[in-house]
């Protein structure tokens, strides 16, 4: 048995694992890196990267569809699913070649091999012993089930859903979150039939209610059906395909069912209960600067309660590098992290909704204002229609940002920094927005609220 010695030990080299490392050899410590499989975790690898290469090729199946009302005569042929393949590969190969020099770049020792941390210092990886003076908990999630809910055969999760080499006819889509009504959107671009089945009253139900109910009607209109409010009960499967049941008796054929309930945190067996670190339900309990309740250990990612987005994990990596160092980084709530959906239409949002800021406030200490993208050049010529929605305390701080459209993901950095740097309606209204953007829509919205409004009614 070897011993190897660091100043930090990360266990996990998903998003924010790699960026806790990136970020300990800026700040000058020795970093040993443990990853049992590819460097980049599920994001890079199975989630969010190679889903929005699926998305934008499905972006482009419609937009040849619909080239003749912009004047483009263009004959939409079918999808070439291998192809399609192909280009998503070559994405995810590219900035993981990347990635892995970057790390080798950086000087950042990496231990291949499935770790078990077997002290609060040491993480074993087969017969070597990796020893630092912290480490790092970063082991991120995998696709969850309903219980007594088996993956297999027809029955599905979002991993073996990106490696199918075929478009199926009719697939039924068990969660109307992120995951499942991004594939929904993949999918009836692609020309299948789909049903989203939703125990939750709203598609996307962690949004603002008045988008989940645009979002809704958007889908409607795009022919993605989806069933809102009852229970799943079961699946059976045959040679041909599945059959849902739901709890009110309904039932859906579909060649394919896609679990998309959500994830877990991946903690189970990796030896952190026997070394004494506390879980609830698998999740790794920390307080807001990311430390265990063993002191020199800490987690971050998906193993923590809160939101899964790999741009979290990220900035949690970054956070507990600068934290061990004693630079003291400042905390961002999740309620402050933005959050984008990537489907058409996307979704986008970051800060309270109108219903948690009248819970923290009171109804009557908030103001909100709705801008609908039908006012808006830009979204009129790429054939667009949504709406940004401003949440704020009556003459103080703007609280939520809430939009849905065609690329408002791309909004949401200015967003954010209003929201996270506590700004008024007041102070953003006399900046300039470039003509014509989308952008221009937020601005619109910072106008009114600031009792200034020039388009809106």
């Amino acid at each position: 048995m070897s011993e190897q010695n660091f100043d930090i030990v990360v266990l996990g080299g998903g998003s924010g694992g790699y960026a806790a490392a990136l970020r300990a050899v800026q700040l000058g410590f020795t970093v040993g890196l443990v990853e049992k499989d590819k460097l980049g975790g599920t994001c890079l690898h199975r989630g969010c990267i190679p889903t929005k290469a699926l998305l934008h090729s499905a972006e482009v199946a419609d937009v040849a569809r619909e080239s003749e009302k912009y004047g483009v005569n263009a004959t939409f042929e079918g999808i070439d699913i291998s192809a399609v393949t192909s280009y998503r590969e070559g994405i995810v190969s590219s900035k993981w070649k990347g990635l892995q020099g970057l790390i080798k770049a950086r000087g950042i020792t990496v231990i291949e091999g499935a770790g078990k941390l077997v002290s609060p210092t040491t993480v074993q990886v087969g017969d070597d012993r990796i020893v630092g003076k912290h480490v790092i908990l970063a082991t991120g999630s995998y696709s969850r089930s309903l219980p007594g809910l088996e993956i297999g055969g027809r029955v599905i999760t979002s991993e073996q859903a990106l490696e199918l080499d075929f478009v199926p006819n009719k697939v039924a889509i068990l969660g109307g979150g992120v995951i499942g009504v991004e594939f929904a959107s993949v999918w009836k671009s692609f020309g299948a039939d789909v049903t989203i089945i939703e125990a939750l009253p709203h598609l996307v139900p962690n949004e603002e209610e008045s988008i989940s109910k645009q979002f809704e009607r958007a889908f409607r209109k795009r022919g993605i059906e989806f069933s809102l409010g009852v229970r799943f009960q079961g699946v059976t499967q045959n040679e041909s395909g599945v059959v849902v049941t739901l709890e009110d008796g309904k039932t859906i054929e579909a060649d394919l069912l896609l679990v998309a309930v959500g994830r877990g945190p991946s903690t189970s067996g990796l030896g952190y209960d026997e070394v004494g670190i506390t879980l609830d339900r698998g999740f790794v309990i920390t307080d807001e600067r990311l430390a265990t309740n063993i002191p020199g250990v800490y987690a971050v990612g998906d193993i923590v309660p809160g939101l899964q987005l790999a741009h979290r994990s990220f900035q949690q990596g970054i956070f507990v590098a600068e934290e061990i160092a004693g630079l003291n980084p400042i905390v961002v709530e999740d309620a402050n992290i933005p959050k984008v959906t990537y489907s058409d239409p996307e979704v986008a949002s970051v800060g309270l909704t109108t219903a948690k800021a009248a819970e923290k406030y009171g109804a009557d200490a908030i103001s909100t204002y709705d801008f609908n993208l039908a006012g808006n050049g830009k979204s009129h010529i790429i054939g667009t229609a949504g709406s940004i929605k401003v949440v704020r305390v009556n003459d103080g701080p703007v609280l939520g940002v809430h939009m849905i459209g065609a690329r408002v993901g791309e909004l949401i950095g200015e967003a954010q920094l209003a929201v996270n740097w506590e700004a008024y309606p007041e102070d953003i209204a006399p900046f300039i927005h470039a003509h014509p953007t989308q952008n221009e829509a937020l601005g619109e919205a910072f106008l009114m609220l600031a009792g200034k409004p020039l388009h809106a009614i």
